[in-house]
């Protein structure tokens, strides 16, 4: 289908989700659905329009530039370079408004950290990707709640889990997900030694409960002693939980609500995003099966990022981007990154489509 005929059909769909509410036709189970399509489609048909008259007075411009009046010649003249040079930056954000929407980016997500190969010091890096993305959190306005940590009792983090809550809060955190390597040396190395560790991010968006159908007769739920760093009793009742999914032998667990009732709904809201993630990669490797997303597979055991200190450089390996503010990052300013990320994959995607 050509660039015309796509457009035609966005403003045909636009006509008729406005006649479809205007008539007051429809049930109230629809209406939602049918006012955020509209709403959503409206920035979209704006740039249409925009395209279309910008193309459109260009089209007119060449005409008047073949005028016998010199003076109009060169009005027309003017304006036709300057519209020549605006049309494909108007072309090219209209596109981007084209491009298929994921239907998760607006969801909150479920952050989840672990340390990987490196002993001690892989759990301090886990540790501060933790806090890093905590703070990137607090940058944007978005609400960081704890779900389970594990931590060394040294400050570093065996694994831990967030639930990170906003607008937009997974659009911008989905590309993490993968192996973030680190290099450095160690508190404990006397000789000055660089060692290389790392720690695994995974970003899931939130399920809700209609998302995911789980039947109680596939949980086993037990509880246990809440436990804090070194095996000391966080409290002295059962309030920890964790719940196994028995089809899937995932299996998640939280202890940071004091109530056992609180750990099991955020125990349950981890799990519902892992089966909800499993779906949707089904969906996406489908999909995906001819071709190689530019940005990565997102794939978990893949490594995106290297966190050089000793040269005081971040390397994102998907989009060879280098960064030589490895303390600003690790303050959680991730938006440099975030974007040059998020740009490659609209990139990867307007090629697919042409």
């Amino acid at each position: 289908m050509n660039l015309d005929a796509n457009l035609d059909r966005v403003l045909m769909r636009h006509d008729e989700l406005e006649a479809s509410l205007s008539s007051g036709q429809v049930d109230a189970q629809t209406f939602g659905k049918v006012s955020k399509e509209l709403a959503d489609l409206v920035p979209v048909v704006e740039a249409v329009k925009a395209f279309r008259k910008a193309r459109a007075d260009m089209a007119d411009a060449e005409t008047m530039m073949k005028s016998d009046d010199a003076g109009m010649r060169e009005l027309a003249g003017e304006e036709y370079y300057a519209l020549k040079e605006s049309l494909p930056g108007l072309e090219h954000q209209m596109r981007l408004m084209l491009l298929p929407k994921d239907e998760a980016d607006e969801r909150n997500a479920i952050l989840e950290v672990r340390a990987g190969t490196g002993g001690e010091e892989a759990a301090l890096f886990a540790g501060e990707l933790f806090r890093m993305y905590q703070r990137y959190a607090q940058l944007h306005g978005w609400r960081f709640e704890i779900l389970e940590v594990s931590d060394t009792g040294i400050g570093g983090m065996k694994e831990g889990s967030a639930e990170i809550s906003g607008q937009g809060v997974f659009a911008r955190l989905k590309f993490e997900s993968g192996v973030h390597r680190v290099q450095r040396v160690p508190a404990t190395e006397a000789g000055g030694r660089i060692h290389t560790s790392a720690a695994t991010v995974a970003v899931l968006p939130e399920a809700e409960e209609v998302d995911i159908k789980i039947e109680d007769k596939d949980l086993r739920v037990d509880v246990y002693r809440s436990q804090g760093a070194g095996g000391q009793h966080v409290n002295t009742t059962d309030s920890a939980v964790r719940v196994t999914h028995l089809p899937t032998g995932i299996a998640v667990a939280c202890q940071e609500e004091k109530s056992q009732h609180k750990n099991k709904a955020k125990a349950m809201k981890l799990l519902r995003a892992k089966l909800y993630d499993i779906e949707r990669e089904k969906v996406d490797s489908e999909r995906a099966a001819n071709r190689k997303n530019q940005v990565g597979s997102g794939d978990r055991s893949e490594r995106i990022r290297t966190y050089n200190f000793p040269q005081g450089r971040v390397t994102d390996h998907r989009i060879n981007l280098t960064l030589y503010k490895i303390d600003r990052v690790m303050e959680g300013e991730l938006e440099e990154i975030i974007e040059a990320l998020i740009s490659a994959h609209q990139a990867s995607r307007l090629a697919e489509m042409e």
